[in-house]
């Protein structure tokens, strides 16, 4: 019995290959309900049964049954199959019935899940979300491994293959260092990739609504991650739910970081920068070449991040390149003219190399350079990027975008100053303690395991060290500003006023401010104010609503009941839905009113926004105006005003010393005259 199972599961591999593998596996296993108890006859309806469960929905049992009952008797070829089977073995007669209905579940099955691109076919599966059906095509190659000599890199399309690529499951995520502050914290291990490290990672997912839609509306995701981290394994950013409910579907890639991703020689055309950037560039020309193929509309794509997700929207509406392949962008939580978005050309030559330093690479050949850096192991790259700079970096970024001719022409901020971005619709917000996340990697006093009360002198520390490169005047600039002096002496109000700081220096304000220019010309802009903070947030209460944490309501995350999200986070969830999704499709996200309130068009001027909460929304105005003028001019200024006092400071010092120098040699000099003269007088 056991080599005729053997035989015969070969026999059936043969035949369907895994298409209904796991139903003919089923089968094999229980011989003995292959046979009814009318003389050993094979029992059809249950092999059949089996193998229709492998199909997931009964729409597709019923037809092949329907087919089979209409055709048997019109195909006398196939009655004479069934009466020359009948008189073979148990064996025979059971491979043969399996060749037979596999024929009809071919013909009669639309493969849906098997879609045709450009460079081959891929094959995804079948998800039951909510009730419905999404098919999933996770792992799609969209570039070459960047390996090798095309490590730091412009990436390559994938080539061509033959076949059909199995995309049911995610692909290898971006090589990155692991977060591994607070172990085994469900806070920190949400963003730590689900599946295994590599450079060979330059894969993509689509999700589509089922039926198959034609020319529905595209909405790509960019993951954040300080341009060091991300994933797009990660369950929080699952596009499985956004396509169900709102019947669009969800692209998302991965792209290099750290200086895997941005590692730049400006003007070197084997390390040009902004790799990382190209490579989602790269994912929007996949899209739009093969998503019609997906039933999506290329036309219709609107791209979306978080963090430095929302920062590479934003680049992407300051690149004229990449204008083209998208329609519209949703920003949330960053931008491109953040303090930590962008460097130089110059600072990221220094950079690299100071790495190369640190790797003991030359450095007076940069074609030796490039080669030694790219025969390094990616931990030991990734290992000494805190070496490039000399000072704490409280949002850990080390390398980032910067200005290399091509992607980036200029600075942000002169770009957006002189008009160079994308004419079109942007949805953009912020979360309300958007600092907090910041605080608990190495800030003095503030920890997730206390509520991290600190005092005067600790908050004075803390700006220190989080300014490094400011003067003390400058630091004290920003103590007056976010000093509560009615309420100076409560324990959480410094901490509270650290979180503002950071918040609004690196997130917040940055945001706003991209957010006027475009509106300033006539795009028309929608702006939130994100203020719920989540019932499953493992953070602490102090901590807020913090950087990151819309992400899950974006993504309908509470929709799943099981997972134990409130009645009123499932609502939440369903309106921001309803607004991201409304806006992708027509540039505006008053759909269907929630609430009976309609969220306003922000202009430069009002600078309406919309709060999005469990309570009933409201429309505000000028969101944190006061800290923003003081980033955006006061502060500035006072930089400008404090460096060339500390160089008068310098030079001052310098004088002073070369005059001592000076005086001393003088004194001494004078000294030895009015000696020599005591002597000659003795003599006399």
């Amino acid at each position: 019995m056991i080599p005729f199972r053997t035989d015969l599961r070969f026999s059936c591999n043969l035949i369907a290959g895994s298409y209904l593998g796991r139903s003919y596996q089923t089968v094999l296993n229980y011989p003995e309900l292959w046979r009814s108890g009318d003389n050993n006859k094979l029992n059809e309806k249950y092999i059949f049964m089996t193998i229709c469960q492998e199909l997931s929905t009964e729409i597709h049992c019923w037809k092949i049954s329907r087919v089979l009952h209409l055709k048997k008797a019109r195909f006398s070829h196939l009655n004479s199959i069934m009466v020359w089977a009948n008189g073979m073995s148990v064996c025979a007669r059971f491979l043969v019935w399996l060749l037979l209905l596999c024929m009809f579940i071919r013909k009669v099955v639309p493969e849906d899940n098997i879609i045709t691109t450009k460079k081959g076919r891929v094959r995804g599966t079948n998800l039951q979300v909510l009730g419905g059906t999404v098919t999933a095509f996770l792992g799609i190659p969209y570039g070459k491994p960047p390996v090798g000599r095309l490590r730091f890199q412009k990436p390559e399309p994938f080539e061509s293959w033959s076949g059909i690529w199995n995309a049911t499951k995610h692909a290898n995520s971006c090589y990155q260092l692991i977060d591994t502050t607070y172990p085994g914290f469900p806070g920190t291990e949400m963003w730590n990739p689900k599946t295994n490290l590599s450079e060979d990672c330059l894969y993509l997912n689509v999700w589509i609504p089922s039926p198959k839609p034609k020319n529905a509306t595209v909405m790509v995701w960019i993951y954040g991650g300080g341009f060091e981290t991300g994933s797009t394994s990660l369950p929080v950013y699952d596009g499985k739910f956004l396509a169900r409910v709102e019947r669009v579907i969800v692209v998302s890639m991965n792209y290099r970081t750290g200086a895997l991703g941005f590692l730049a020689l400006p003007g070197n055309k084997e390390v040009p920068g902004n790799a990382g950037l190209f490579d989602q560039r790269l994912a929007l020309q996949w899209v739009q070449e093969n998503i019609a193929s997906f039933g999506g509309n290329p036309k219709s794509v609107t791209i979306f991040g978080e963090s430095a997700g929302s920062a590479s929207v934003s680049y992407h509406i300051l690149s004229p390149k990449s204008h083209p392949l998208f329609t519209r962008a949703i920003m949330q939580s960053g931008s491109a003219t953040a303090p930590w978005a962008a460097i130089t050309a110059s600072e990221a030559r220094r950079r690299t190399v100071a790495l190369a330093k640190q790797l003991q690479c030359p450095t007076s050949n940069e074609t030796e350079l490039i080669l030694c850096l790219q025969d390094k192991e990616p931990k030991d790259i990734l290992e000494n990027e805190v070496y490039v700079v000399n000072y704490f970096s409280l949002l850990h970024i080390y390398f980032c975008p910067t200005v290399d001719g091509d992607f980036l022409v200029d600075m942000p901020e002169t770009l957006i100053e002189n008009g160079v971005f994308k004419q079109t619709q942007i949805l953009v917000g912020v979360n309300k303690d958007e600092g907090t996340s910041f605080l608990v990697y190495g800030v003095p006093g503030f920890s997730k395991d206390s509520d991290s009360l600190i005092n005067k002198t600790q908050f004075e520390v803390a700006l220190t060290l989080s300014f490094p490169q400011v003067s003390q005047l400058a630091i004290e600039s920003i103590i007056f500003q976010y000093t509560d002096w009615e309420n100076e002496q409560k324990p959480e109000h410094y901490r509270d006023a650290m979180d503002d700081v950071i918040g609004d220096y690196h997130i917040i304000c940055p945001v706003m401010e991209f957010a006027k220019k475009i509106a300033e010309v006539g795009n028309n802009v929608f702006f939130y104010f994100f203020e719920h903070r989540s019932s499953k947030l493992p953070w602490p209460e102090w901590m807020g609503v913090m950087h990151g944490y819309e992400i899950e309501f974006v993504f309908g995350l509470p929709l799943e009941r099981r997972v134990n999200y409130t009645k009123a986070e499932e609502i939440l969830s369903r309106s921001m839905l309803r607004y991201w999704a409304s806006f992708a499709k027509t540039g505006n996200p008053n759909g269907t009113l929630i609430n009976g309130t309609r969220w306003p068009v922000f202009t430069s001027t009002e600078q309406k926004y919309l709060t999005l909460n469990t309570d009933a929304s409201e429309v505000l105005t000028k969101l944190r105006a006061q800290q923003c003028r003081f980033w955006n001019i006061f502060f500035p200024k006072v930089l400008e005003m404090t460096g060339n006092i500390d160089e008068a400071e310098r030079e001052w010092k310098a004088g002073f010393h070369r005059w001592n120098n000076y005086m001393s040699d003088w004194k001494n000099q004078f000294n030895d005259y009015t000696s020599k003269r005591e002597r000659c007088a003795g003599t006399n």
